[in-house]
């Protein structure tokens, strides 16, 4: 108990010191958790800290975002958006993977690394680009929205991406080389940050062993069943919760329904923020989108926060 009020303590300590000095020198609070974090680093160390297991936990911070960025776009708008998303979003990311992809081969590396490197550096982080684009009251404006709609194409490409990096791990196409047996050790680990998957719990991915076929019905199933159920099921759950009038209640069935939907989207091997945000989606014409939003709103912050920090802390 003493460790993880030790633990706890230190890591506020960094936010409430660093987040207002770098925000009054302008930097914004995402690079004051990140120095925080990288300013922690001998301190974890020290306490022998597992700073990756923690990352994994507040990276939920960045699904409960998608969430809460789902509930404020009813479907009307996200179809409005659809010639950004398809045409803005797309070109950056291809012109991007082309571009990365020709100077790598310039450089001397196999197609098939090139194209993982242009695949990988063609994505950036949501967590951070709209955590600033929130803080400077950007989000709602056009440069917010084109923002936003390139980050959103970027994460339904990631699915594709975690398809194809695997292919061409594949010893046929990489020659035999060593590079293939590490591009096979990526492709098999956490696809955020290459960490192995098996380092950090059972794998709970349902449709590794499927054929393709099937993983792909499996997909689509999991995917129909959050919009489904989000259009059928959440408001009975919530008038029977809101009947025993109790706050607390009403934000563990909030939680619930987030977490929920993140595991789903997990157990089909798709990114828990990308189902989150449909969800959120889905609940925008909600009656109980406000009291969402404010229910899940302090937790988005705090795991953010420690997710940045973490990141920091992480930087070698």
């Amino acid at each position: 108990m003493g460790e993880f009020l030790l633990l706890a303590f230190v890591f506020l300590v960094a936010g409430v010191v660093a987040v207002p000095i770098a925000s009054r020198l302008g930097l914004g609070s995402v690079l004051g958790y990140l120095i925080a974090g990288i300013a922690l680093s001998p301190v974890l160390a020290a306490l022998n800290v597992d700073v990756v297991s923690i990352q994994h936990f507040a990276e939920f911070g960045v699904v409960m975002m998608l969430f809460l960025v789902g509930l404020e776009l009813e479907p009307r708008m996200l179809w409005e958006m659809r010639a950004r998303l398809v045409g803005l979003g797309g070109l950056q990311v291809a012109l991007t993977i082309l571009a990365v992809m020709g100077l790598a081969i310039l450089l001397g590396q196999p197609w098939t690394i090139a194209l993982a490197i242009g695949m990988i550096m063609s994505l950036s982080s949501t967590a951070i680009v709209l955590q600033t684009l929130n803080e400077k009251g950007l989000i709602k404006g056009d440069g917010g929205q084109a923002s936003f709609s390139v980050l959103l194409t970027q994460d339904i490409a990631v699915i594709p991406m975690l398809a194809v990096i695997p292919l061409l791990a594949m010893p046929e196409l990489a020659e035999l080389t060593g590079a293939a047996a590490h591009g096979a050790d990526i492709a098999h680990g956490n696809p955020d940050h290459g960490h192995a998957g098996g380092d950090h719990g059972p794998d709970l991915n349902l449709t590794a062993d499927l054929p393709g076929w099937a993983a792909a019905l499996v997909t689509v199933a999991a995917i129909a069943a959050v919009i489904v159920g989000g259009s059928l099921l959440t408001r009975p759950i919530f008038r029977f919760v809101s009947a025993a009038r109790l706050r607390e209640l009403f934000v563990a069935t909030a939680l619930m329904i987030v977490i929920g939907i993140a595991l789903l989207m997990t157990l089909v091997g798709l990114s828990p923020a990308l189902g989150t945000f449909i969800a959120g989606v889905v609940l925008a014409n909600s009656e109980y989108r406000h009291e969402l939003e404010s229910d899940i709103d302090p937790f988005r912050g705090l795991l953010l926060g420690l997710f940045f920090i973490t990141v920091g802390a992480s930087i070698d």
